[in-house]
């Protein structure tokens, strides 16, 4: 194999990693001792048919220095072992300013004057629509405590914000008292896009096997799913960041995506609307900035209930886009008056409610020997994995309501 020496060993180690936590999978879940879904035996990587990536570590060669360096050369380059430097699109200047030497760091064991605030702990190279990401997984301190949020009791003032998702509107916030503090119109990029991607894939149904016709439609297609899927997730964080950062504290409801993905005349935009990640983009982003985050209880009737009085109504069809309450008269926008009542619910009992994502994946804590890894040598273990980053991009947001 003559293409054996321009490969790094890691990439081989790191496959073998993976394939043991596949295994050791595997087999909790046919003994019973892990939850969740029933996990299948692990299959082999297809070459077109999988995911494209591999991952390195972050070791020291014999003169101490780190194997994978940001802005050597060029500041926006990055160079990976065996591979060597590599050209980047985007800017790395914050992230040469984290790995930078300062005045005092919390991540180094060295420590004190002269050490990095961040260090990277391993590299993710993956191919996506024809084009390659490299994701760098780095350890740094925590934020600034002038950029984290100082809660303090609800009585001084610091309020739930009740965060409520939809199809039409994609998120309303509002408080507890039912004022309305952020308003975002769904972006839609897969039904913007449909009839475009459905133009790409009968031209790929229609080439032949096997042809440069088939191959060039096959990367247009490539290309237009990664657009939508890009588009989706610069939204998502644009949304997510903006809420975190504004208030200190959130609640948002229980909802199982997948029960309701399972009409079919509604799967398509639930799916597009993509709830379980912005859930799980809120969790990991207010605990970063010092806030709160309350799941609800998956049965509230949160959208029947009225927020003035508490009268439940009985039905409510989802072409109704005002609540009006027959006991007090109240007349709201359904979206406004949820985003109240999931706010009042936190503040009353945000004490019991549980631990847990409203959707989403579980994020998969480090323990024993791979937090000592992490924490001691700078290198990756089998529990880790990278996270997607990319430019945010505009979200709309009104501040006005009406009651």
């Amino acid at each position: 194999m003559p293409w054996r020496r321009g490969v790094s060993a890691q990439v081989f180690e790191e496959a073998a990693v993976d394939c043991g936590r596949a295994l050791a999978a595997f087999r909790d879940s046919r003994s019973g001792a892990r939850k969740g879904p029933r996990v299948r035996f692990p299959k082999h990587k297809r070459k077109g048919r999988c995911r494209e990536s591999f991952r390195i570590r972050n070791k020291r060669h014999k003169h101490g220095g780190c194997l994978i360096r940001v802005g050597e050369g060029h500041p926006r380059s990055v160079t990976l072992p065996t591979i060597g430097q590599i050209r980047v699109h985007d800017d790395t200047r914050k992230l040469r300013r984290l790995l930078r030497p300062g005045k005092t760091s919390d991540v180094s064991t060295d420590g004190g004057i002269g050490a990095a605030r961040a260090r990277i702990l391993f590299a993710t190279v993956t191919r996506h629509g024809g084009r390659w990401y490299v994701s760098l997984n780095l350890q740094a301190c925590d934020f600034h405590p002038a950029r984290r949020h100082q809660l303090g009791p609800l009585e001084d003032g610091d309020r739930f914000i009740g965060v409520d998702r939809g199809l039409t509107v994609f998120a309303v916030a509002a408080t507890a008292e039912g004022t309305e503090v952020g308003r975002f119109h769904a972006l839609k990029p897969l039904n913007r896009q449909l009839s475009r991607l459905r133009r790409r894939s009968r031209n790929l149904s229609r080439a032949s096997r096997g042809s440069n016709n088939r191959i060039r439609a096959a990367r247009l297609l490539a290309l237009q799913h990664a657009h939508i899927a890009n588009a989706r997730r610069s939204f998502l964080h644009e949304v997510s960041s903006q809420l975190t950062k504004t208030h200190g504290r959130l609640a948002i409801e229980d909802l199982a995506v997948l029960n309701l993905a399972a009409n079919r005349r509604l799967a398509r935009a639930i799916s597009d609307a993509a709830w379980a990640e912005f859930a799980r983009q809120l969790t990991y982003k207010a605990l970063w900035l010092g806030g709160e985050l309350v799941v609800c209880d998956r049965w509230f009737p949160s959208t029947r209930t009225c927020s003035r009085c508490g009268r439940l109504k009985e039905q409510m069809k989802p072409t109704e886009r005002v609540l009006c309450c027959d006991g007090c008269g109240l007349v709201i926008d359904r979206d406004r008056n949820a985003a109240a009542n999931l706010a009042a619910w936190a503040e009353r009992f945000h004490s019991q409610a549980p631990a847990r994502q409203a959707g989403g994946r579980e994020p998969m804590p480090l323990e024993g020997k791979a937090l000592a890894i992490a924490l001691d040598d700078g290198e990756t273990s089998p529990y880790e994995r990278g996270t997607d980053a990319s430019p945010p991009t505009g979200a709309e947001d009104t501040r006005g309501g009406w009651r």
